[in-house]
């Protein structure tokens, strides 16, 4: 595999649905106009830049040195369709170059950076880029982007403090901000304090909105309490002031699956089905491949796909979403021609897509073929060298080939590649270190480590105790599990972008 292994062995990777709400409605692009025909535009050079390493400051100089103009209007929609893609790092970069350069920074400008930067250095940065911000311009607009992060990380205390501070400073608590506390004690198990902190919302005149209820029956579905989800959905559809939309449905299918209920399941999907409106089709059968998938049912699968197919349009999230449901349902020749499909004619580069499908055929012991596929990429000029998913993805192939020597390697390359909120297989890591341990190659082991704790990917204590375990023979690969960043492999993340859960940000107080 001549572009991307060498020889030396250490030789050179529901929160965004809601978020818009308050700002913006965030536009999906769409993959149906091929690359060399799209309109030559300040977005369209940014989307063409596929290398997530890569920065987009460079383009953005470009476009003025050659006498064209950039509108501060054109930025903030360039952020939130960079935002909509995952590309928080370059979305950062914008926003950081439309305040250095434009010298422009509204209320909103900077409740979206501080969102940013907690997605690409992390909560501690986010904080002293708070402190920065002018007492003047300390809004409740940023406050409410600064509860999001701190519920984003799961930082609890600090989340109460900030919607204490909100409290004590007169900004309006309003459903939004209680949301946001509502999903952090769902999501850390704490569902004791929903009815609690629900019931002070009734007392203060503050309304339940959708996602209200659906924060509330995915506590009872993760909770596994089927009584209390039938009776609260019973209660929603009693209720004449309250028009349930497909999502309650979609909830209750996920409760039902849980708890094995296929047929209970199906007929909530059905349900969820007809309650679809014109405009929310293209999330909804997102969802509906997502479901479907999980219960197996690949005729169901195939005649969402159809349905998605009449909208007129295919988005990048619905490709990431077929090919992915086709993947695990072993359709492995289905998944390659919706691939080939999307490479056909895609708009806008999301290395996600191909990414699901290189990991796939490394989980499967298809290393060739990921190897194959990967250099094509390279050769075509897609990519200019793997990311961080892609290398990682790769490690794991070796592993499974037993090829130990280039899985140490390539998992060296994903975490010299990688960047804040990635995080290796830890089983791939674990077989590397022991590997490393047989081969009496402690040193190289070590400096695994070592990599990994200057890339931020866990704390010195972590790293400490592991070289200690390396040192005595002894791995106790259970510390693995405290290494910091996104632990989602990308056919996870593909199904989790698709799942109904309440996803807050910053942007929901702009």
């Amino acid at each position: 595999m001549k572009h991307l292994i060498g020889s030396n062995l250490w030789t050179s990777s529901v929160f965004s649905r809601v978020l818009r709400a308050f700002s913006y409605s965030a536009q999906t692009l769409s993959p149906t106009i091929s690359p060399s025909n799209a309109t030559d535009s300040l977005q369209v050079r940014i989307f063409r830049n596929g290398d997530p390493k890569a920065s987009v400051v460079p383009i953005l100089q470009q476009w003025l040195e050659e006498g064209k103009p950039i509108k501060h209007s054109v930025l903030p929609s360039l952020i939130r369709q960079l935002r909509s893609f995952r590309r928080f790092k370059h979305a950062l970069e914008v926003s950081e170059w439309m305040s250095e350069e434009m010298n422009y920074d509204s209320i909103a400008d900077i409740a979206v950076r501080l969102d940013l930067i907690s997605k690409v250095r992390g909560i501690d940065q986010a904080e002293k880029y708070f402190d920065s911000v002018p007492d003047t311009m300390r809004t409740f607009q940023v406050y409410g982007a600064l509860l999001y992060c701190y519920a984003h990380n799961k930082c609890l205390e600090k989340a109460e403090d900030t919607m204490q501070n909100m409290r004590e400073l007169g900004f309006p608590i309003n459903t939004i901000s209680y949301n946001v506390m509502l999903n952090l004690y769902s999501q850390l198990g704490k569902y004791e304090k929903l009815d609690v902190l629900m019931q002070e919302m009734k007392e203060k005149g503050i309304k339940h909105d959708s996602f209200t209820n659906n924060i509330r029956l995915n506590a009872y579905a993760s909770s596994s309490d089927i009584e209390g989800m039938e009776k609260f959905l019973t209660k929603l559809e009693n209720d004449v002031e309250i028009s349930i939309e497909w999502h309650a449905y979609v909830v209750a299918a996920n409760a039902y699956l849980k708890a094995r209920f296929t047929e209970k399941a199906l007929q909530m999907l059905n349900r969820a089905e007809q309650l679809v409106t014109h405009k929310a089709r293209r999330h909804a059968y997102e969802v509906f491949l997502t479901m479907y998938t999980t219960i197996g049912r690949k005729d169901e699968v195939y005649r969402i796909w159809n349905l998605y197919g009449n909208l007129g349009k295919c988005f990048n999230s619905g490709y990431l979403c077929m090919i992915s449901s086709l993947i695990k349902l072993n359709d492995f020749d289905g998944a390659e021609k919706i691939l080939a499909e999307w490479e056909s004619g895609y708009s806008v580069y999301d290395a996600r897509i191909q990414n699901v499908m290189i990991s796939a055929y490394c989980k499967s012991g298809s290393i060739e073929k990921a190897e194959a596929y990967t250099n094509g990429l390279i050769e075509r000029g897609v990519i200019k060298e793997p990311d961080a998913f892609t290398w990682n993805s790769l490690a794991t192939g070796y592993q499974i080939d037993g090829q130990m020597a280039k899985a140490v390697e390539t998992l060296k390359k994903a975490i010299l590649t990688s960047m804040s909120g990635w995080k290796p297989s830890t089983g791939t890591l674990a077989a590397c270190l022991e590997f490393l341990k047989r081969e009496n190659n402690i040193e190289a082991a070590e400096e695994l480590l070592q990599l990994l704790r200057v890339r931020g990917h866990f704390s010195s204590d972590v790293y400490d105790r592991l070289v200690m375990n390396i040192g005595e023979r002894n791995l106790d690969a259970s510390v693995l599990d405290r290494i910091e960043g996104d632990n989602e492999t990308l056919d996870e993340e593909s199904t989790r972008t698709q799942e109904v859960k309440y996803d807050g940000s910053s942007e929901l107080y702009v």
